[in-house]
């Protein structure tokens, strides 16, 4: 370590220093335990070589484990204006590693900020963590891994199984197109501030084989049909994209419900739908 990095301050000196407290508004809880981020980016497998991409850094806790791992380069990716005072002096003693960028994630395609290999590894702002995530999906074959923290009932949703509480639209979607395993909880001390509920890490690893954009829209729009009013029969419920023709194609019993069928079921489903409008 040369002696430039030796003076870096510590998390808690820029924290003060910048006066960065998280934003309700924003989302933001800050995790700032050293020893869980550095759980969290040893669960993300080995980063040699790897580009990887943080969204929502804020005051770095995260990214200074990732600056200690054997990542390639790190990007930050932050739109609070406050945080990114401190990014960029974090920045100034890894001029080579670690790039700031100052976007919203939702707006913009991470896919051009570096070459593959890539992932994403962050503690996703609470309320667009899911529409991060749907997006990132439709890009699978971009990305080598995601390594992820959610609300835990999120993550709960992104990985449940059939006929239990959390299955949904989101558990059929990201286990259509990846491989999802939550493989941290961490309680609500240890963030500041603390929020109401435990959070959760998944590791997401898209599938080698990925489905046109053309299929992708099919299955939202079965899924968002089937789940849309989910106590409902799917016969009932897919009625408006002919779910009758569909079910009977698949021999699927229309007087099941949506959180009855497997993700193969709904493959099935997405497939003929695509056909059809493809006629």
């Amino acid at each position: 370590m040369t002696l430039q990095q030796n003076q870096l301050p510590s998390l808690k000196e820029s924290i003060t220093r910048y006066n960065l407290l998280a934003k309700k508004s924003l989302g933001q809880h800050f995790l700032l335990d050293p020893m869980i981020n550095q759980q969290i980016i040893a669960l993300a497998g080995d980063l040699t070589n790897k580009n990887v991409i943080e969204v929502g850094p804020g005051p770095g806790g995260l990214t200074r484990a990732l600056l200690d791992s054997a990542a390639k380069k790190i990007i930050g990716v932050e739109v609070d204006q406050r945080a990114l005072q401190l990014l960029h002096e974090l920045q100034s003693f890894y001029p080579d590693r670690f790039q700031v960028v100052q976007h919203d994630a939702l707006k913009l395609d991470l896919t051009t900020l570096c070459d593959a290999p890539r992932q994403i590894i962050a503690n996703l702002p609470y309320n667009i963590g899911t529409s991060l995530l749907l997006g990132w999906l439709k890009q699978g074959l971009e990305w080598k891994r995601m390594t992820l923290m959610f609300q835990q009932e999120v993550a709960e949703r992104i990985c449940a199984a059939p006929n239990t509480e959390y299955y949904g639209r989101l558990s059929v979607i990201a286990q259509w197109v990846a491989e999802c395993v939550i493989v941290k909880r961490i309680p609500p001390g240890a963030f500041s501030p603390p929020p109401k509920v435990y959070s959760a890490v998944i590791n997401i690893i898209p599938k080698a084989e990925q489905p046109t954009p053309a299929l992708f829209k099919a299955m939202e729009q079965v899924t968002a049909a089937a789940f849309g009013q989910r106590r409902k029969m799917l016969k009932g419920a897919l009625k408006n994209i002919g779910g009758e023709q569909l079910l009977a194609s698949a021999n699927i019993d229309g007087t099941r419900r949506a959180e009855t069928l497997t993700i193969s079921e709904f493959d099935q489903l997405a497939h003929l739908h695509h056909n059809i409008n493809a006629r």
